[in-house]
């Protein structure tokens, strides 16, 4: 077999799906879903796990109950039994030069006031996303319980997303 055979026949196929794959494919939320929680009501989340710097575990929930325009919360779990969070604590958000203090709004929810636990607690979101024009990376500060937790543009972007998302509008594909 000639060396441009084989080539060709190697090759081909390779630039094929390589050019079907980023020439056509779009971006996506991997990670927003929409569900009804247990009244009927339309939920719909962003669910990612982050670590900190002291490579600890973190989820970050955030979510918007009802429909599009409605405000978003920021739910930050921990390992139940390792950390105990305290309320009120707000929690800071650093982006470049600029910071928000976000308004510890756990007691709001009963199911989180009444889990002994403590390993949660949820921030009003809405105040920081009306500010963001942009999908820039987040660092996230817990006094008393982390420094900082790192969140990535494309999380950030799922977070934005979330005020007028709706489930039959288009979504990107990956994230």
């Amino acid at each position: 077999m000639s060396m441009k055979r084989v080539l060709t026949t190697l090759l081909l196929p390779l630039l094929l799906a390589g050019s079907l794959l980023l020439g056509h494919g779009q971006p996506a939320w991997a990670q927003v879903h929409a569900h009804d929680d247990e009244n009927g009501q339309e939920v719909v989340r962003s669910l990612e796990s982050l670590r900190d710097l002291d490579y600890q575990s973190w989820q970050a929930v955030a979510y918007r109950s009802g429909p599009p325009g409605g405000p978003v919360t920021l739910r930050i779990v921990g390992y139940p039994g390792k950390v105990r969070l305290d309320h009120p604590t707000s929690l800071v958000v650093h982006s470049g030069r600029n910071t928000w203090a976000l308004d510890d709004i756990t007691t709001a929810n009963p199911k989180l006031a009444a889990d002994g636990r403590d390993a949660a607690a949820e921030f009003n979101l809405s105040p920081l996303l009306a500010e963001l024009h942009q999908n820039r990376p987040l660092r996230l500060e817990l006094p008393g319980v982390f420094v900082e937790l790192p969140v990535p543009p494309y999380v950030v972007g799922e977070w934005r997303s979330l005020p007028s998302w709706r489930e039959d509008q288009p979504r990107p594909i990956g994230g």
